[in-house]
């Protein structure tokens, strides 16, 4: 080794490190996906820290001891997510009846095509047909889905409780951090973790405010137009802006179908266009002035990032998979910010954006 010229040494120890910190991600990703019911709800659960912690912080400066301050901010999360979910219901259960019947009418028009096999009578036989046949396998289907429901329902409850703990003994996160780490590194872990959770807790301030302005907005352009269920429809644009494209989209979906529903094509085009207006001033205007702050990531990584993630968790994948490749740009920049310049082990600027005071603390 010592017998290659510095620029070919310096490339092989370049291409060492990333094929051992490509085996290390992998063999990590195997791990998470074999203890995915254990590892979900502590990474859900410090996405809840980072984005409550400074609702804790306040209470606490409040001289509210830190156990009730934690059981208060879990509280407050409940009734905020409680009602969200409420309303979004509702307001989909009142509608159900106009979704079904725009359905129809499609279904109508296109038997008036006569196209062969098309037709409601051939429609509603073939599905009794089907519903014969595989009434078995829908019935286990449905016992299947009742036990996922039930995993998600425990995952949901720890990750709150994890929440808890998280808030509550975060005074003692750093120490923890120093004392995990390996001899002479402790300085640079820390840094690394304080990187990463402010990366991590920018994205969910900054997708929270995101999601806020883009429900209000919608939620006032449907009441205008005078479509049903409007609160509950920007209710679910909040929920959905927490994924990426994809949320906006589906809950973007619902909207106009909402409107089709019940006011018509063109109340329903009027809707469409809401939506797209809503959705060119997040990427054109929101996105830049708030998520450039905290988070610098090409869309192009966004979307690889969501495709990973729902190859291998589905939609948690998909919530997941964006704050942590911003934990990981996180970490990547401090150690640009340290190494990167001098090519040494001296400490240097911290490149891309800094995370808040106290980041490292939760």
């Amino acid at each position: 080794m010592q017998l290659l010229p510095g620029p070919v040494r310096r490339f092989a120890a370049w291409c060492a490190v990333i094929l051992l910190a490509a085996g290390v991600v992998y063999v990590a990703i195997r791990l998470c996906v074999e203890l995915r019911t254990a590892v979900t709800p502590a990474l859900l659960a410090l996405l809840g820290t980072a984005l409550l912690r400074p609702l804790h912080a306040r209470l606490v400066k409040a001289h509210v001891q830190r156990s009730l301050a934690a059981g208060l901010t879990c509280v407050a999360v409940l009734a905020v997510v409680g009602g969200a979910v409420y309303i979004v219901v509702s307001a989909l259960v009142e509608t159900g009846d106009q979704i079904v019947a725009s359905l129809r009418d499609a279904a109508e028009g296109v038997a008036d095509l006569g196209a062969a096999g098309t037709s409601l009578d051939d429609v509603a036989s073939n599905a009794r047909e089907l519903l014969g046949k595989f009434g078995g396998t829908a019935a286990s289907g449905v016992v299947t889905g009742i036990s996922v429901a039930g995993e998600m329902m425990a995952m949901a409850v720890l990750a709150l409780l994890l929440v808890f703990f998280f808030l509550r003994d975060s005074d003692r996160a750093v120490s923890t951090v120093r004392a995990l780490a390996p001899p002479g590194a402790a300085d640079t872990v820390e840094a690394m973790a304080r990187r990463a959770f402010g990366a991590v807790e920018g994205f969910m301030r900054g997708t929270t405010l995101i999601a806020l302005i883009d429900a209000l907005c919608i939620t006032v352009g449907l009441l205008v137009l005078r479509v049903p269920g409007a609160v509950g429809l920007g209710a679910l644009v909040f929920v959905g802006a927490y994924i990426p494209y994809l949320g906006a989209f589906i809950s973007g979906a619902v909207a106009v179908l909402v409107a089709l529903a019940d006011r018509g094509f063109v109340i329903a085009l009027w809707a469409l266009g809401v939506v797209l207006a809503v959705q060119v001033l997040e990427g054109h205007v929101l996105q830049p002035m708030i998520q450039s702050r905290t988070v610098q990531m090409h869309p192009a990584v966004v979307l690889l990032a969501l495709t990973a993630g729902a190859s291998v968790a589905g939609i948690l994948g998909m919530l997941l998979a964006v704050p942590l490749t911003a934990a990981a740009f996180g970490i990547v920049h401090e150690l640009q910010g340290r190494y990167g310049a001098s090519g040494s082990g001296a400490a240097g600027p911290a490149a891309g954006p800094a995370p808040s005071s106290g980041a490292g603390d939760s």
